[in-house]
């Protein structure tokens, strides 16, 4: 599951978790993005080691989780396919790969998108009762339609606990405990 993780909060943990669980996988490895290439110009876009500390924090000792840096090791935008090819070379037979049901509209103007969805097994995390136009989506994608996992409804955003620091307001429950005091902490999205 890669991702900004501006910052990382209960919402991915949770549907990751979910996602997990209902296709049968053992580990959820978090890939935070160096410099996501849908969103080149965050202006309260943490540091690649503080996200990545996050990250870290966020899942503690569990064994459903872990983090690789692999992103945050290049330089330049953060495609998914170099990614997935990172972990091929690394004896990964197969990638698969989670995003989010809101990804899936632009997914076809990813880098390289026709090779990439060759390269990768995408999963689509939707969100109970999300729909999408099916009719709209290129036919090299429309087999993705048997690849979307119902995640739970989980109202929390990054975009959210950014506004909520920014106007002093608590995050406490919104990611775990660790992330807060490390926000508080580290001074960011103030």
């Amino acid at each position: 599951m890669g991702g900004s993780f501006n910052p990382i909060h209960h919402g991915h943990l949770i549907c990751a978790q979910a996602a997990a669980e209902a296709l049968g996988f053992g580990k959820v490895v978090l890939i935070p993005s160096r410099q996501p290439p849908h969103k080149p110009q965050v202006m309260d876009l943490a540091t690649p080691d503080q996200r990545l500390s996050m990250c870290r924090l966020a899942i503690g000792e569990s064994e459903l989780f872990e983090v690789d840096p692999l992103e945050l090791e290049r330089t330049g935008p953060s495609y998914t396919l170099d990614t997935a090819r990172e972990l091929r070379r690394r004896g990964h037979t197969s990638v698969n790969w989670l995003i989010g049901g809101d990804m899936l509209a632009i997914l076809p103007q990813w880098h390289e998108a026709g090779t990439l969805i060759q390269e990768v097994n995408f999963f689509i995390l939707a969100r109970p009762g999300w729909d999408f136009d099916w009719d709209k989506i290129s036919r090299e994608f429309g087999h993705l339609r048997q690849n979307v996992v119902t995640a739970p409804r989980i109202e929390i955003s990054a975009t959210e606990i950014r506004d909520r620091v920014r106007r002093g307001l608590s995050i406490e429950y919104l990611t775990p405990k660790p992330v807060c005091d490390y926000i508080r902490q580290q001074g960011l999205y103030r």
